[in-house]
């Protein structure tokens, strides 16, 4: 299939997201340090890494034509698995700022959609 200009600029939207969100893993670690589920084994340094890592690797793989629908069928399955962090971060902020706990609050029905968008840029990759 022939991809549009829209389904080109979808998953390179994507592909940006995902890149950028990587990339924050390293230059401000420390927020997504705060929100690794205790239960996770070893630091939660080393989780905030392998998920930046993962996210920049996602990001190549969606915005390749060629490893496009692998790619964003992935970072659907990514979006899913970082779900957990999102509730952790709600919750420990639940007593926070009203402004801060709208934007830890706000991160939670925020995954459906990034999951959607994933799939939607798969199946047009297909």
């Amino acid at each position: 299939m022939e991809p549009t200009r829209s389904r080109s600029w979808s998953a390179l939207a994507l592909a940006g997201l995902l890149g950028a969100a990587g990339v924050t893993h390293f230059a401000k670690p420390g927020p997504y340090d705060a929100i690794v589920p205790r239960s996770l084994p070893g630091k939660p340094r080393s989780w905030t890494y392998a998920s930046g890592v993962a996210e920049v690797a996602l990001a190549a793989a969606v915005a390749a034509p060629r490893t496009r629908g692998l790619g964003a069928l992935l970072a659907a399955g990514f979006f899913a698995a970082v779900f957990p962090a999102n509730v952790k971060m709600a919750y420990d902020h639940r007593a926070r700022s009203s402004p801060t706990k709208a934007l830890a609050y706000g991160r939670l029905p925020l995954q459906l959609p990034l999951v959607l968008w994933a799939l939607r840029v798969r199946r047009t990759a297909l």
